[in-house]
């Protein structure tokens, strides 16, 4: 679910600020590049991360390790990334 809660407004941004019909890629880094939106390394680099969540709960195969991985504290980090950079694109869709 993060991975669309990212996605959404990255699409939204997409539209305000190329064209109506956004990309049909999930890759979130490449969207935000295609968006036209400026992110620093801390920014590529949890937008990498989030794309990774997409595929991990996408395919079976990668399912099960993911899932090992998400512990309390592992959850609990990036939710709060996820919070983090919500915010901000949803502060870009406002201001532009």
């Amino acid at each position: 679910m993060g991975h669309l809660v990212i996605e959404k407004p990255l699409k939204a941004i997409y539209v305000k600020n190329v064209d109506n019909n956004p990309p049909r890629i999930h890759n979130l880094l490449r969207l935000a590049e295609k968006a036209q939106i400026y992110t620093t390394e801390e920014q590529k680099d949890i937008l990498d991360l989030i794309t990774t969540f997409n595929i991990n709960a996408r395919y079976p195969d990668f399912g099960q390790s993911f899932y090992k991985k998400c512990d309390y504290d592992f959850t609990k980090s990036n939710i709060e990334k996820i919070e983090e950079l919500r915010e901000w694109l949803l502060l870009i869709l406002e201001n532009e």
